[in-house]
């Protein structure tokens, strides 16, 4: 019982933020889930599988959520020190070499008691996973009208993504969405998992997945559901267990019960969220969709309202490995969102980006090791012409076609790549990053990474 503190402590600490009936359900599924983990890590071949996995991670990380300003030390050193540390700690795995047998003239060696079997040396650990030259990770998701109305030589509604900052970077330019929604390609974008009729609906409610639901051999869980169990694991999951930092950022994120900045904020279970136009929704926001980070605590730690980002910034020791930042619906350029009369769809998308990136650009993190991925997380809807009219506005030959721009100091400036990736891809590459195995969809042979291709050629020259 003593190793099961950790979890305990880190879904306490992570309660004590809460209040009402987000502190009750916490505290019932975190019991719920910890003792459905510790059951099957016990009773599975070898302590294997997805379940044995995260409760290692718990374990292993044995941390109460962050409630305080992070320590001093980067990344870089935390893992270095660690794994020193685990060294240094560890037993060598090999026995004592025998001692000779005695003399037949002399006595019997009294037996000795056998060793406590708490007290046996541990077997040394797998080596961590480490980043290759790139070691922050900045993900900003937008909604899409159209790839030319991003990135078209004449077209473009957004100015500055494409004439200020496509100059800066790589352009994948046969990026393509799963779906129109925004809740399948985030989902697929931080955890493998495909499109279903519920998450291609953008959840309309705050569904669980069925408890019988199968899951097959890659961790793909099949039928339809928009709350993934607790042994679907995700990027966040995998970067927590190698001792990465993650944090995602939402702008306009508020607790309903206190009306006050709040974080991991969603419905109920089985409810329906009525998002305040412009606002916050949870539809932007994919890491409220799964038990692994909402059970243990992760989200109530890491998933936060975007005023913490520019806090964050600051130095390259408070900066986590992953960012995930979300603009409010009208800053997504969601259409529709924004108040009349003021920049609406593409255009306040673009007004966000020349306010939020040169933040990022100037960041002590992002000049040492950073990448910063511009990327599309929905397509628009089509909007009438007129409001008294029944027409629609064109749309492009193919919306779900998007693309993404890549921008850091390990890419070419105005290069293109148009290999064709998507959202399993944007998983992938990012687990390519950071040295970690593939998920669920990124596991797929057809499915391809842009980190190999196209980062650390030059060295960060």
């Amino acid at each position: 019982m003593k190793a099961l503190g950790g979890p305990f402590r880190r879904a306490m600490a992570a309660a004590a933020t809460l209040t009402g009936k987000r502190f009750g359900l916490l505290v019932a599924s975190s019991l719920v889930a910890t003792s459905a983990i510790v059951a099957a890590a016990m009773t599975s071949a070898n302590g294997s599988g997805p379940l044995a996995a995260l409760l290692g991670r718990s374990l292993a990380a044995d941390r109460a959520p962050a409630l305080s300003a992070p320590a001093t030390t980067t990344p870089e050193e935390s893992r270095g020190s660690s794994r020193e540390s685990d060294q240094q700690s560890s037993p060598p795995a090999s026995s004592a070499p025998e001692s000779a047998p005695p003399p037949e003239s002399s006595p019997a060696p009294e037996a000795t008691p056998a060793s406590d079997p708490e007290e046996e040396p541990a077997t040394p650990e797998e080596p961590a996973p480490e980043a290759g030259p790139i070691k922050h990770v900045f993900v900003v998701s937008l909604a899409s009208s159209g790839y030319e109305a991003a990135f078209g030589a004449t077209l473009s509604q957004m100015p500055y993504l494409a004439n200020t900052l496509r100059p800066k970077g790589d352009l994948l330019s046969n990026y393509s969405l799963l779906a129109d929604a925004a809740v399948p390609n985030s989902i697929a974008a931080l955890s493998g998992q495909p499109p279903n009729a519920q998450t291609k609906a953008d959840c309309a409610t705050y569904d669980e997945f069925p408890s019988t639901a199968a899951v097959n051999s890659k961790g793909i869980v099949a039928g339809s559901g928009c709350v993934y169990p607790v042994t679907t694991l995700t990027l966040a999951d995998q970067l927590g267990s190698a001792r990465f930092s993650w944090r995602a950022y939402m702008e306009g994120m508020v607790d309903p019960e206190t009306g006050k900045s709040g974080t991991c904020v969603h419905p109920e279970s089985g409810g329906a969220e009525v998002p305040v136009p412009g606002g916050y929704s949870a539809r932007l926001n994919p890491f409220v969709y799964f038990h692994s980070l909402l059970d243990l605590g992760d989200c109530a730690t890491n998933d936060v309202p975007s005023t913490e980002f520019e806090k964050d910034l600051r130095k390259v020791d408070s900066t986590p490995n992953y960012s995930y930042v979300s603009p409010n619906l009208c800053n997504a350029g969601v259409a529709g969102q924004c108040p009349v009369g003021s920049p609406e769809g593409a255009a306040a998308a673009d007004a966000y980006l020349a306010q939020l990136v040169p933040k990022i650009l100037a960041s002590p993190a992002y000049k040492k090791d950073g990448l910063l991925i511009v990327s599309f997380g929905m397509a628009n809807p089509a909007v009438p012409v007129d409001p008294a009219a029944t027409t629609v506005a064109p749309t492009a030959a193919d919306p779900l076609k998007v693309g993404a721009l890549l921008v850091s100091p390990f890419v070419t400036p105005g290069s293109t790549d148009a290999v064709a990736y998507d959202p399993y891809s944007l998983l992938k590459s990012t687990e390519d990053l950071f040295g970690l195995s593939n998920l669920a969809g990124a596991q797929v042979s057809r499915v391809k990474s842009f980190a190999p291709a196209r980062l650390g050629e030059n060295g960060g020259d």
